[in-house]
């Protein structure tokens, strides 16, 4: 390291101004700022420091005779992504990007970058491998694109809450340890769990339906574990899921609300993210409400007629959805309701006038699901009768079929997937960049 860098405390430094908040300072003003140095260039006599916080950015001027000597040469040594703190008297420059400038007094290097990151930070592409920008993921989330995309997932989960609250539904937390599948597959992650076997959770499915017995509405925002062996940029083996189950409703209840959720999350984006929005890339999707419904049937008939041999009870691929978008409005946000029962879980309620279907629906963002909802069956009789239909083992649900003697109400829900939700609306390739420290089959670190 350079002997001119010398890596200090913070003492008794502490901010006094965040960089969003130097444009509303007077002139001469002294100020603190603290962040990390996202670019340095030296023009001799003058030298520029571009510093990052959470807020954004603020431009430090050194120029010689206008600054301290010392503090020019710690300049000249910085490294990009060095953590520092300055002190320094602002001043008004209308060329500034944020209107105004820091004229460095004294500086502190809190921590010194030691080696050149391996991918660019500060441009918008970037042509590095998602794996090598992965393997030092929070380097790749001081990228401004990732932060944008990151503010809007805090917005979304910040309305959510927001919206869901003020529709009477309350926030609750199950166990994310189980002793059965939830929703009767094979893609489970053992785990010990003192003497016996158990798993990680694949939703909260059961738990949310049970505690409509005793809340009517809630909700749950969580971890959910998926050990699908699949390297597609759709999926994650770790996801947060946004689920919700309303006592007293049905299918149609339940849509109407994640539409209407989905209109307030588009709503507070554009609100409090705007200034994000408007310097980036990124074009949040418009929504109409009520959204497009399809059947399954319908779309079933459009594939038909175009030469498409799909049988009922086939899923709807990507692949086969995209047949379909030439001749249908699959363009946006619409509804794939109505699903076969044979493809559908357990607990969800089949159809009282056709048992070959379901009340059920799919969320879709053109070929990409984003929310499976339902009616749920709330009769003991029929939930066995269904679970013995997909062959399983009644004896493993007691914990769950025994709470069904107590007059469980009637009752629908959904769940969505976070990540999608997020790469769809922001126009992400790859779901891995909508989650933190994504978590796949080829992936268990950082």
């Amino acid at each position: 390291m350079n002997e001119i860098i010398q890596e200090v405390e913070m003492g008794q430094w502490r901010r006094t101004h965040s960089s969003s908040e130097i444009r509303s300072c007077s002139e001469n003003d002294i100020v603190v700022v603290m962040g990390w140095v996202s670019s340095v260039r030296d023009h001799g006599n003058l030298r520029f420091i571009q510093l990052q916080d959470r807020k954004g950015s603020t431009q430090v001027v050194a120029k010689k005779g206008e600054c301290p000597d010392p503090v020019l040469e710690q300049i000249q040594s910085l490294k990009e992504h060095s953590s520092i703190a300055i002190k320094g008297k602002v001043k008004l420059q209308q060329k500034s990007p944020s209107g105004a400038e820091i004229v460095p007094i004294e500086l502190k290097v809190f921590s010194h970058a030691r080696n050149a990151a391996p991918f660019l930070i500060q441009g918008k592409r970037n042509s590095i491998g998602l794996d090598t920008r992965l393997d030092l993921r929070a380097l790749d989330l001081r990228r401004n694109s990732l932060q944008t995309i990151f503010h809007i997932r805090h917005t979304i989960l910040k309305s959510i809450r927001e919206f869901l609250d003020k529709e009477g539904f309350t926030e609750v937390n199950t166990p994310k340890m189980i002793a059965t599948s939830t929703e009767g597959g094979a893609a489970l992650f053992p785990i010990f769990y003192y003497d016996r076997e158990a798993f990680l959770a694949q939703s909260p499915q059961l738990y949310k339906e049970q505690l409509t017995m005793s809340f009517e509405n809630v909700f749950e925002i969580g971890p959910i574990f998926r050990a699908e062996p699949s390297r597609t940029n759709r999926h994650l083996s770790e996801a947060i899921s946004i689920d919700t189950e309303m006592a007293f409703a049905d299918y149609n209840d339940a849509m109407r609300l994640l539409e209407n959720l989905l209109f307030h999350v588009f709503d507070s984006i554009r609100s409090i993210n705007k200034h994000e929005l408007s310097s980036s890339e990124i074009q949040i999707p418009q929504i109409n409400i009520p959204l497009p419904r399809y059947s399954y049937a319908e779309i079933l008939q459009t594939l038909h007629e175009s030469g498409e041999n799909v049988r009922y009870g086939d899923d709807l691929s990507p692949q086969v959805l995209k047949l379909s978008a030439s001749n249908m409005n699959l363009d946006g946000f619409y509804f794939i309701t109505d699903w076969p029962a044979s493809i559908k879980p357990f607990y969800v309620k089949p159809d009282s006038k056709s048992e070959a279907k379901s009340e059920s629906f799919d969320l879709m963002y053109r070929t990409l699901e984003i929310s499976s909802g339902s009616t749920r069956i709330n009769t003991k009789s029929e939930l066995i009768d269904r679970m013995r239909k997909q062959g399983l083992n009644v004896q493993k649900f007691d914990y769950h079929l025994k709470v069904f003697d107590y007059g469980i109400p009637p009752h629908a829900g959904f769940g969505v997937g976070l990540e999608r939700f997020l790469m769809a609306i922001t126009g992400l390739d790859n779901i891995r960049d909508a989650a933190f420290y994504p978590r796949d089959i080829d992936r268990l670190a950082p």
